[in-house]
């Protein structure tokens, strides 16, 4: 085995916006590599058939699906952020929760200082965490 690398997949022909959104919120973030449907190809011309991006080292690979499935994105696999501030983690979760949804709000569970979890706008979900 090479590498193993969480791979996401959009429904809504919204990859590269969740990823230039997600690369703008983390630093040592960056979309490494793009290639889109052409014309008359399997997807939708101009979306995402294959990218890849990291965030802060971590590589993910996306797609805009090009069939719709009877699925998408759950709080079963979430993005796990170890933050280094309280300053930090409320800056992220504000910017992630808009027009998201909040499945554990910002809080001190006993488990760390603060933590919060969320699904953001895409579907995404997040955990935030204060050690």
């Amino acid at each position: 085995m090479e590498k193993v690398t969480p791979f996401l997949m959009f429904q809504d022909g919204n990859a590269e916006e969740a990823m230039n959104y997600y690369t703008s919120l983390i630093e040592d973030s960056a979309i490494t590599s793009i290639t889109r449907y052409g014309a008359n190809e399997a997807g939708d011309e101009g979306t995402v058939m294959h990218a890849t991006f990291s965030l802060k080292g971590q590589e993910f690979m996306c797609i805009d699906s090009n069939l719709k499935h009877e699925f998408s994105f759950t709080p079963s696999f979430s993005i796990y952020l170890t933050c280094t501030s309280e300053k930090e983690l409320d800056d992220l979760y504000g910017k992630l929760i808009q027009d998201g949804q909040a499945l554990m709000p910002l809080d001190d569970y006993g488990f760390s200082k603060k933590f919060g979890w969320l699904n953001d706008r895409y579907g995404i979900s997040w955990q935030l965490n204060l050690p």
